[in-house]
């Protein structure tokens, strides 16, 4: 059967929001039974929470403008990518990998790009890794392959990424050079953080093997 790019199946606002909303069940589902799975097979799981949203149409109407296209349906569909964001929450640094990797695994998603900002951050000190992937979404007369925005990070860079974000809306993205400057200083101890607590989980987990290893002896 043939897939086909949303836009050039969709006519109106709300046919998009079926087709995205349609798309994050799909991606949180998948979500929900890797992280079973994990929970099953390694008795830790590595997901915390998932926010899912669709990007409103005032929002996207910017974006396009800002880049040079018409606000309509069909460049709204193949300009934007992140009309569809999924924000996977994990404890540790080295989950957001694991999580990557699970998703990336999974034969009906195509990845269509690959940011890694933790290990090369933005500027201000963000840090998240994002996927842009596209998922086939069944419908009774069709299939459309539907992009969904994937940010993937840890509850400390979460907490950082929603305070900058409030602070560069406050300031309309011209906030003063010394909070700019803080929000980087804080960007900072968050990573601290985060190699802090996925070292002091290491050791936790080393010492409960070794402990059942001695059990089973």
């Amino acid at each position: 059967m043939e897939f086909k790019p949303v836009s050039d199946d969709v006519a109106s606002w709300e046919e998009v929001k079926l087709i995205y909303n349609s798309a994050l069940k799909e991606i949180g589902t998948k979500l929900e039974i890797l992280n079973d799975e994990f929970q099953h097979i390694h008795q830790y799981n590595p997901i915390e929470h998932i926010k899912t949203r669709i990007k409103k149409p005032e929002s996207i109407v910017k974006k396009l403008k800002k880049n040079g296209y018409e606000s309509t349906i069909e460049n709204m569909v193949r300009y934007v990518n992140d009309i569809a964001g999924i924000r996977v929450i994990c404890s540790f640094t080295s989950d957001i990998y694991r999580i990557a990797e699970m998703i990336i695994n999974q034969n009906d998603i195509k990845v269509l790009s690959v940011k890694d900002y933790i290990i090369s951050p933005k500027p201000s000190g963000y840090k998240s890794y994002h996927l842009i992937v596209t998922v086939p979404i069944f419908l009774s007369d069709r299939i459309v392959d539907a992009k969904v925005e994937i940010q993937i990070r840890t509850v400390a860079m979460d907490f950082w990424a929603s305070l900058e974000h409030k602070i560069h809306y406050k300031f309309e993205g011209n906030a003063p050079e010394h909070i700019k400057n803080e929000l980087v200083e804080c960007a900072n101890m968050v990573s601290e953080l985060d190699a802090k607590m996925l070292s002091l989980n290491e050791e936790v987990q080393a010492f409960a093997e070794k402990s059942q290893k001695e059990e089973n002896e």
